[in-house]
Formats: C-alpha cells, structure tokens, sequence
C-alpha cells in the first residue's frame, strides 16, 4: 500500500523526534539507543529503513550523528556508557590482580630464600658445635649458675 506524501512527510517527522529524543538519551524501557528501537518509537516499520526503502536516508542520518555523538565521547544510552565504564573498571582490576600476583610472587621466592638461609645457617651451627665438640683443645666454660648474692626479702 502507498502512502501519501503528507503521509510520508508526518512518518519522517515522528522518525526525526524519536531520533532526536534516543539521541538526547531518552531512551525508552527495553530498548537501546538503536534502529529497532528508533522504529518503534516512530510508528513505523523498521524495514523501511533499510536498503532503498523510504527511510534509508534517515537510517544514515542517525546512524552518522549517533557515531558523532560516539566519537566526542558522548553516549546517548546509558546502557552503553555504563557498558564502558564497566569494561574500563574490569580492565583496571586485571592490571591490579595481575600487579597483586606479582608481589605476592615475589614475596614467596622471597619467603622461599630467607627458610633456605635459615636452614642452611642452621646446619652450619650444628656442623660447628659438632667441630667444637670433637676438638680436644677447646675448653667448655661453665654454665651460669643460679644463685643470687644477698637477701631476697
């Protein structure tokens, strides 16, 4: 069925407010800052939008000034601005998780080489004592005694 040209003209008119509205970030329940939902709002079908059909121009037109809106920096859906600002977090907490496990990385071969120091002093003491022990010219000293001098009153 074809339409008239007032017709034509008033479709184009509700196409041009809805754009203007999704491109405002009104964007309606369910929907996104896109085609789909820039017919719906419009009253009109979305085929028309594409290929040689009517609307083909204002497909682009959208489409042209929701990438120009994009490459300022501006989203119109919040949907998608919040998307973004999701995806920059995530990458952030990986840059964090990944500086975390390098520290704690670290911290372990550090753990790992101060217990490896620690034996090894360990049996150079018990080798020395066992040396000192088999040695005849070396004289034990006395332990400390436990008496005390004066009264403990």
């Amino acid at each position: 069925m074809r339409i008239t040209a007032a017709q034509r003209t008033e479709n184009e008119n509700r196409i041009r407010a809805a754009m203007d509205r999704l491109l405002r970030g009104e964007i309606p329940p369910g929907g996104t800052c896109d085609i789909k939902t820039l017919a719906r709002e419009a009253a009109v079908d979305r085929t028309a939008f594409y290929g040689t059909r009517p609307y083909a121009h204002l497909r682009e037109e959208f489409e042209h000034r929701l990438h120009s809106l994009q490459a300022i920096g501006e989203t119109p859906d919040p949907r998608n601005a919040q998307i973004e600002r999701l995806k920059t977090e995530v990458t952030n907490l990986k840059a964090r998780l990944a500086r975390a496990d390098g520290t704690v990385e670290e911290l372990t071969d550090f753990r790992a080489q101060a217990l490896a120091r620690l034996a090894a002093q360990h049996e150079e003491i018990v080798h020395l004592r066992q040396t000192a022990a088999a040695a005849s010219r070396v004289t034990r000293l006395p332990t400390a005694r436990s008496t005390s001098i004066g009264s403990s009153s």
